[in-house]
């Protein structure tokens, strides 16, 4: 059954909490996306949904919505379909990673944090999980920054008060209790996530820098890349022990590299569908997109707090 009229989902490739995301075939577009359902439109998850449709950054190591989409009472997030895992997988196969790929993976993930804070959000959540791979297998990895659900705009409204911590245990920054969001927790959060990775010599240095327990003290993600490459270890050859494989499944087998298989059935409608909404091309355009999905919401959401919520980060 297509989604919205739109989006045929095709088979789960992981669960959360807050739903399940798919591997789904984009019939106006012809490609398979990764489809994120939220389980449950509550105000929490709407809350959520807003922020992370609203985060849109174009950039190579950048991974934010494409488009999203409503039905009933559930909503989709519709992302690039990435097939190399996480940097979570990768660290479980093959750590400690030489030196030469643990430059390139943090060389990268600071290129996504340029961007994102240059862009003026706080991501609040790199982790490995995070960090998604493209399956290059031994060749140059290429990463991409995901998750922007918990994404908050530097010197915006805080819709939470009180001593909450935001992000994931083990890399959240010391000060993330209590202080507002500020680019320096990123860098802590990738400096714990770097150093899942085996750091040693003057990666080790670097790391420990990112990780200093004053937020001041941590360098910008722009100086700490000048000094990775002054380390001469981005030209060096990655070698042959590491690989990033292939971690999609096998296609169902009514399915194929072009979509559907030419006699299966695909339904081109659904009951009652909010349409899907694609990727605003400038600021005007994402504006209106933002206030249309607040009026979509407004229609799905289960409480007047979700849709004031919704309505703010729009």
């Amino acid at each position: 059954m297509a989604f919205a009229g739109r989006f045929a989902l095709v088979d789960p490739l992981a669960e959360g909490g807050s739903g399940v995301v798919w591997r789904a075939w984009d019939l106006r577009e012809r490609q398979y996306v990764a489809a994120k359902v939220l389980r449950q439109v509550d105000a929490a998850s709407l809350v959520r949904f807003a922020r992370e449709q609203a985060t849109r950054i174009r950039h190579p190591h950048v991974l934010t919505p494409t488009g999203w989409a409503g039905e009933d009472d559930r909503v989709l997030l519709a992302m690039p379909l990435v097939d190399g895992g996480s940097l979570a997988t990768l660290a479980g196969d093959f750590a400690p990673l030489p030196a030469p790929w643990i430059a390139r993976i943090a060389d990268q993930a600071l290129q996504a944090l340029e961007a994102v804070h240059a862009a003026g959000v706080v991501h609040r959540d790199v982790t490995p999980a995070n960090l998604l791979l493209d399956a290059t297998g031994t060749g140059e990895p290429r990463l991409r920054l995901t998750d922007f659900g918990i994404a908050a705009r530097i010197g915006g409204p805080r819709l939470t008060t009180g001593p909450f911590a935001v992000g994931t245990a083990g890399f959240r920054a010391p000060e993330a209790h209590d202080a507002d969001p500020h680019p320096s927790a990123d860098v802590y959060a990738l400096g714990m996530t770097l150093d899942a990775l085996g750091p040693g010599g003057v990666l080790r240095a670097l790391v420990d820098e990112m990780l200093a327990e004053a937020p001041g003290e941590r360098p910008s993600p722009g100086s700490l890349r000048e000094r990775l490459h002054a380390t001469g270890l981005l030209e060096r050859p990655l070698g042959d022990d590491v690989e990033v494989f292939r971690q999609l499944p096998e296609l169902p087998p009514a399915w194929g590299p072009r979509g559907p298989a030419p006699d299966a059935s695909m339904p081109t409608e659904s009951a009652r569908p909010v349409p899907a909404v694609d990727d605003p091309p400038d600021r005007a355009s994402s504006r209106r997109a933002g206030a249309l999905l607040a009026g979509s919401l407004a229609m799905l959401a289960v409480g007047a707090t979700s849709i004031v919520a919704a309505l703010l980060l729009a």
